[in-house]
């Protein structure tokens, strides 16, 4: 079997398939057009640039399409990237399937829904499980299949819905050791508070920001759907409980210029953001480390401020029992 992008080491030389993730039209210094490419395997993302394109390179090298990559894998100001000597569209009889080169979360899709729908019970205040349940069917197939972001972390098919089921999970040990949190608005918050992504968002595929995504995101789109389910239901979306259901997804990213319209002024948003900042923390950490040979530093995590993280020799030998 071939080997994929990171089972290559730093200055590899290689020929593989790969799924063209996006492919970005740019102008270089001398006037003439390049592609800034994001490559996509099992093992990862990895970007490249292809110098001098053609306006028949430009057409034909699209995102979603399985290409043929002749190159090396490199390392560029601690990050990783691919220098592309050779590129063609995979031919017939060649593996050209999408759905092979694509990365999928740990839990198949109806797993997740069992968690969650296990969740949905212990929301006990009526109108926060009646907008969930109602905001969750209408979403149902896009929340447990698209990736929760376009790049960052949990970029993976099904990212959305692992994402929302790790924070649940977390929620639920923060339940039992802090009995004063409400559990609907803590569980409510969680379901809802990436469920915009499912606008923001043109799918697993190729993935882009939506029109709706780039003007308006996530946040206020979850926002105008609980409104929407509150004018499907009958509910008042002037009840205390309302208002403080939109609070916790108006809150989640925490800060104003992190995108939040609102700081968080609950208890239960202060833990929302929190849970959701570790829980994509730690799988950014963890995707970057796994690339990573033991004793050495990781490549540079954009969301992490730039920072890389050094993965410790001890670790392999506690796993090998040494």
């Amino acid at each position: 079997m071939a080997k994929k992008i990171y089972e290559h080491e730093i200055d590899d030389n290689f020929e593989i398939y790969v799924l063209i993730k996006s492919a970005d039209i740019r102008l270089a210094k001398n006037g003439k057009k390049f592609i800034a490419f994001t490559f996509q395997d099992r093992s990862g993302q990895i970007d490249g640039k292809y110098w001098d394109a053609k306006e028949e390179d430009i057409q034909q090298f699209q995102a979603g399409q399985v290409v043929a990559v002749t190159g090396k894998r490199e390392m560029y100001q601690n990050n990783p990237q691919l220098r592309i000597t050779k590129l063609r569209l995979a031919r017939e009889g060649e593996p050209s399937r999408p759905e092979l080169y694509m990365e999928r979360a740990p839990l198949k899709s109806e797993e997740m829904v069992e968690e969650v729908s296990q969740i949905l019970f212990e929301i006990t205040s009526a109108p926060i499980n009646r907008i969930v349940r109602h905001i969750l069917k209408k979403y149902q197939r896009e929340f447990f299949e698209y990736p929760a972001a376009k790049r960052h972390h949990h970029a993976i098919v099904g990212g959305l819905g692992f994402h929302t089921v790790s924070i649940l999970r977390m929620a639920k040990t923060v339940i039992q050791h802090y009995p004063t949190v409400n559990k609907s608005l803590l569980y409510g918050g969680v379901i809802l508070h990436d469920i915009g992504k499912t606008i923001e968002l043109s799918g697993s595929m190729s993935t882009e920001y939506t029109l709706k995504g780039n003007l308006i995101g996530h946040i206020v789109l979850i926002d105008e759907e609980i409104t929407k389910a509150c004018l499907s239901l009958n509910i008042d979306e002037d009840s205390e409980e309302v208002i403080l259901l939109k609070h916790i997804v108006l809150a989640h990213h925490g800060k104003q210029e992190f995108g939040s319209p609102v700081t968080p002024h609950l208890l239960e948003a202060e833990i929302i953001h929190h849970l959701d900042n570790l829980d994509a923390s730690i799988n950014m950490i963890d995707t970057a480390l796994l690339r990573t040979t033991p004793g050495t530093f990781s490549e540079r995590i954009f969301g992490l401020e730039n920072r890389s993280f050094y993965k410790p020799l001890f670790t392999q030998a506690a796993e090998e029992g040494q």
